[in-house]
């Protein structure tokens, strides 16, 4: 067959071991690591869930090498551990059995040790090493590895490359970025020594070189080594690109392949793992201007999830493996669409970091559009349902196309009603904002599914129980969604006010100067887009605090961004409004004195609620009823999504 992707499909071979494709996929940490270390069941079925997708390599993240000091509670590879070797050899082989490559990412967290830990009180109590003493902006004491020290790491990454081989690993990535401790060594931020692995920049590298030497010699000379370095930090105190080009210079002649990356993780997250706010790829030029350098094959990564983008990175020579992470969470088989040209199937990342921040608050993992992903134990396949059924599905929402799409492909006849007259629910409004476009995206993707699943889908149809009742179906799954809260303000009836939902139909109304009403996700959100559009907007919000209902990881950069907006942009917390005007919202302030907030035109973002009557109006409305999404709690599309797909599995 001819490929519609050819560069990105076609194999690779590092050392003497053939790679099937250019797609890798990029270390992601366990969620159900043992408290010695070992990696679980569930983290076992995740990794190979990207192996039966049609990764080429699947890394394991990340394995430090010397728990004497470094007490990351991350994987351990060790004899004297029981079922160490055991749980990483059931590891490779699960990768292995469907084709792919196992990789196993060495580390070392040098003065960030703790990191992963969930109880913070116990990474304060630990004692810190690094390449230099000192005292990390947290207050944690860091002392400074000696010359001994150094060299039982050094053997220690020999001792594990050992290990690793031996359990079946046929990959090493050596991590030397993202401001562990190698990266620690190689960075003039960190690095103050004045002995031979601190200064210039051969001592810089010398540990890594030390390091590289190591695992050279315990795995042989053929087998495949790949370090992993940030091509630039983006910190002042830090090496940029031209280092960086040097710095993978002086690697090259220990390694197979370099994985180029960016950034140091406790600086620069939303450039090390690149934000909706950014552009798909921003990190590749580091990758592209470094393998002007070298002679060794290049990786690069950084939000990559287009098909199309990936096959020009190789086809041009930017670089020759394509790495991704958060994209295989969205779509764990999405190489495997790719060879099969299969491309418009692939749900896309959101870049919401849905799946990192559940991983902080909870040591778990979600998906917002995949509900497998943190429960892959369960597996992938949709098992028959043994009785097919009519199942009637209201609302056409991201929950209520996820439910049907699951319903039809167990046998289920599917019916799928929409009472306008396009699917999307809520995310309709997102097509507004150009870095959300992908989340309006998604309803697309999950039509096609649906659609070429068996799903019959009627717009302009609401569901009543009249309606309901008249279908007469098995199972009734509840997805109506939420409509949006509009508080008893005076002037919310305005010609000038717009309802943030409707904004995307009615963007001809906002003039120039803009308030908006509430500084929850929505309202901070489309601020941040009127003011990119170069409008003068005013943030109202009762409330001290921004966004509450963001998770953990976007919140902090989309704040980020709305600071960046300068003078465009200005936040009125502790405001509460007390009515709309043509002139703008008069608001009370903390000291209960009335102020006007200027702006011709409003927006209001208030929040959503449930739309509960008709609910109430359809819960008898069949044998089987469920109820999901923000029909049943406002709450997010990944509860949307998750619900509606157990919701289907039920029936």
């Amino acid at each position: 067959m001819e490929r519609k992707y050819p560069h990105l499909c076609a194999p690779i071979t590092l050392g003497r071991t053939t790679f099937r494709n250019r797609m890798f996929s990029a270390p992601m940490g366990g969620t159900d690591i043992t408290n010695d270390g070992c990696i679980g069941p569930k983290s076992i079925a995740f990794y190979e869930l990207r192996a039966k997708g049609g990764a080429a390599a699947v890394t394991v993240s990340e394995c430090m090498v010397h728990p004497q000091t470094d007490g990351s509670h991350a994987y351990h590879l060790d004899e004297s551990i029981l079922n160490s070797l055991a749980c990483a050899t059931y590891t490779a082989d699960a990768i292995r059995r469907h084709g792919a490559i196992a990789s196993l990412e060495l580390s070392h967290s040098g003065m960030y040790s703790g990191t992963y830990m969930i109880d913070k009180s116990k990474q304060h109590g630990m004692t810190q090493w690094g390449p230099s003493a000192c005292v990390r902006p947290d207050g944690v004491q860091v002392g400074e590895l000696t010359v001994e020290m150094i060299q039982e790491i050094v053997f220690a990454y020999g001792h594990v490359a050992e290990l690793a081989k031996r359990a079946g690993f046929e990959l090493l990535m050596i991590h030397g970025g993202h401001g562990w401790l190698i990266n620690q060594f190689l960075s003039p931020m960190f690095n103050k020594r004045t002995d031979e692995y601190g200064g210039s920049l051969e001592n810089r590298c010398r540990f890594a070189v030390e390091v590289l030497k190591a695992v050279r010699e315990a795995v042989g000379p053929f087998f495949p080594i790949e370090f992993r370095l940030s091509g630039a930090e983006f910190v002042e105190e830090g090496y940029g690109l031209d280092e960086g080009v040097r710095i993978a210079q002086q690697l090259e002649p220990y390694i197979n392949l370099l994985h180029v990356t960016a950034g140091t993780y406790q600086r620069t997250f939303g450039i090390t793992h690149p934000s909706m706010f950014t552009d798909h790829g921003r990190n590749v030029y580091l990758a592209a201007e470094i393998k002007k350098h070298v002679k060794v094959p290049v990786a690069t990564i950084g939000g990559l999830n287009d098909p199309a983008q990936m096959e020009e990175i190789i086809a041009s020579g930017k670089a020759d493996v394509v790495y991704m992470a958060r994209a295989l969470l969205a779509d764990p088989f999405l190489p495997r669409k790719v060879a099969e040209n299969r491309d418009d199937e692939i749900v896309r990342c959101l870049r919401c970091f849905t799946c990192m921040a559940e991983r902080a608050a909870t040591s778990t993992r979600r998906c917002t559009v995949n509900p497998l992903i943190g429960r892959e134990c369960e597996g992938d396949e949709v098992t028959p349902a043994l009785v097919k059924k009519k199942v009637l599905v209201a609302g056409g929402g991201p929950g209520g196309l996820y439910a049907a799409y699951t319903a039809a492909r167990r046998g289920h006849q599917v019916v799928l009603c929409e009472k306008e007259n396009e699917l999307g629910g809520i995310l309709k409004s997102e097509q507004a904002l150009p870095f959300k476009y992908e989340m309006y995206q998604l309803t697309g993707t999950y039509e096609k599914l649906a659609r070429d699943a068996g799903v019959e889908i009627r717009l302009n149809t609401e569901v009543t129980k009249e309606y309901a009742e008249k279908e007469n179906a098995d199972a009734l799954i509840i997805a109506v969604g939420s409509e949006p809260l509009v508080p008893p303000i005076p002037g919310l009836d305005g010609d000038n006010v717009v309802v943030v939902n409707n904004y995307y139909r009615e963007k001809d109304k906002v003039g120039s100067e803009v308030v908006v009403m509430g500084g929850g996700l929505a309202g901070c959100e489309c601020a941040i887009h009127l003011a990119q559009e170069g409008k003068t907007v005013r943030l109202v919000e009762m409330q001290d605090e921004l966004a509450p209902d963001a998770n953990v990881r976007h919140r902090p950069l989309m704040l980020r961004q709305m600071e960046e907006q300068g003078e465009k942009l200005t936040v009125c917390t502790g405001h509460r409004a007390l009515r709309a005007t043509a002139s703008g919202v008069v608001c009370q302030n903390k000291d209960g004195r009335e102020v006007l907030v200027p702006g011709k035109s409003v927006i209001c973002a208030l929040g959503q609620r449930s739309r509960a009557d008709v609910v109430e109006q359809l819960r008898d409305a069949a044998p089987f009823v469920r109820v999901i999404g923000d029909a049943a709690k406002v709450s997010t599309i990944t509860n949307a999504v998750y619900w509606g797909y157990h919701a289907a599995l039920d029936i």
